[in-house]
């Protein structure tokens, strides 16, 4: 049975499944916008979901070739919040304080948590920062143990390779986290990318064998 931490922040509470190190693999098949050039490869991936007190999910995910060496492929890091107005009450920007309630909440309680939701779930806000001079701002929806995420802004340095637009889908089945990476790059519209299969290694809800 999954169990949800005391002290997790009400505003982490709907993410809590996705708390912990996950790992598995998956594969790679992208087409150039002429088509005259498939991507094609296996890689393994781990990926890990942490709180620190704030009313977020820490993001942090690596990636490698399943070659004979395990080549180093990228990596991730990032977090995840459900959206909304931030109020008088949270820190920012900056090391700014806010103005906190006198018990000493920040941020929304469960019942501001449960006001969010809409037809199509709990808006949520992902952040994604890659090596390679690419940081993106994914916004889109929670429902259950499903999510669905698009970009809304792409920030390229000058030295990063085109890149446009993304899409994400997760899900929880059968204990395994199932993923898919939609990709607007090199002049494609939205292409499928990358798609991989997980399970949890440790953290809350582990099953030990």
């Amino acid at each position: 049975m999954f169990e949800i931490p005391a002290d997790l922040p009400p505003e982490a509470v709907p993410l809590a499944w996705l708390l912990g190190v996950w790992e598995g693999q998956g594969v790679v098949s992208y087409s150039q916008p002429a088509g005259d050039r498939v991507t094609e490869f296996e890689f393994g991936q781990r990926v890990a979901f942490t709180n620190d007190g704030l009313p977020a999910l820490n993001y942090n995910a690596f990636f490698w070739r399943l070659d004979e060496a395990l080549t180093p492929l990228t990596s991730e890091m990032g977090y995840w919040r459900l959206a909304h107005p931030a109020g008088a009450d949270v820190p920012g920007p900056g090391l700014l304080d806010g103005t906190a309630p006198e018990e000493g909440d920040r941020g929304l309680d469960a019942e501001g948590v449960a006001a969010l939701r809409t037809e199509d779930g709990l808006p949520l806000e992902v952040s994604v920062v890659h090596p390679d001079g690419v940081d993106e701002l994914y916004v889109g929806a929670l429902q259950g143990a499903r999510i669905t995420l698009a970009t809304d802004a792409v920030l390229r340095s000058r030295h990063a390779r085109p890149y446009e637009s993304a899409s994400r889908m997760y899900g929880l089945v059968e204990r395994q986290l199932l993923w898919s990476w939609d990709l607007g790059a090199f002049g494609n519209p939205l292409t499928s990318h990358a798609s991989a299969t997980l399970r949890k290694v440790s953290g809350p809800g582990t099953t030990v064998r």
